[in-house]
């Protein structure tokens, strides 16, 4: 193997790489976001600066199933994003995920410094109940349930497309052989080509449990603001650098 075909390789390992080249097509990618308010001093503790907190001190708790991902296949993940500021701007900071497929929590690490882990979560409509439930090493950590499809957002989705569409940030952590930070940095995506199939808003309720493995219940639930349930097709990107810890920190 020449030094440029080392260099064409997607990812490790070579005989048999974890996941293909992007960019990366999702078709049908279901989402169940239920937003609620939880301690504004515990949403400033999970910030890695720069990043600033917003007024209201709201979380984002996903359910996304992905049926048709190129290169990944057939998955589904959950999460928690805390929207904030950086600058003038705001974005959203992607804290915990959870998954059950292992090419993309492979690429989400390495590429985008997603904050990926081994875990099972599953959205499914259980009779007239939009239920996402997540699980790590056999116990229960979240439970999210939405009436189905109470009321229909109409229109071309255009709320539900800025949504997708605002830029997402991850604290992209890699060490180098050393054991020292090799990358440490706020990276940032916007997820593109984006096809709204389907928005809905309803009531909804969520449940999260302590875990040390995944405390997703480190950021406690107040009160339910509001449960989204969207189905789009869209494209996810290669991104860029917001910050670099180890150039920009003064």
């Amino acid at each position: 193997m020449r030094k440029a075909d080392v260099l064409k390789l997607p990812s490790m390992p070579a005989a048999g790489p974890s996941y293909p080249a992007g960019p990366y097509r999702f078709i049908d990618r279901e989402y169940l976001v239920i937003t609620y308010e939880t301690d504004p001093e515990l949403i400033r503790h999970q910030l890695p600066e720069p990043l600033e907190p917003i007024a209201q001190p709201i979380v984002h708790c996903e359910w996304i199933r992905m049926p048709d991902s190129s290169g990944f296949g057939d998955y589904t993940e959950s999460g928690l994003v805390i929207p904030c500021r950086f600058g003038g701007e705001e974005v959203n900071f992607v804290s915990q995920m959870y998954l059950d497929d292992d090419p993309p929590i492979a690429a989400g690490r390495e590429i985008w410094g997603f904050p990926k882990k081994y875990a099972h979560p599953k959205l499914e409509i259980v009779k007239d109940t939009l239920t996402g439930t997540l699980a790590y090493a056999g116990q229960m950590v979240a439970l999210g349930t939405m009436g189905y499809k109470h009321e229909s957002m109409a229109g071309n989705g255009a709320a539900t497309t800025a949504t997708l569409a605002k830029t997402q940030v991850n604290l992209k952590l890699i060490p180098g052989i050393t054991g020292e930070p090799e990358i440490c940095q706020l990276v940032a995506l916007n997820l593109t080509e984006i096809t709204v199939k389907g928005s809905w808003m309803g009531p909804g309720r969520l449940h999260v449990m302590p875990h040390v493995n995944a405390p997703v219940a480190d950021l406690p639930v107040r009160k339910v603001v509001a449960a989204h349930h969207f189905i789009a097709d869209l494209t996810l990107p290669f991104g860029r650098v917001l910050f670099d810890y180890k150039r920009d920190a003064g």
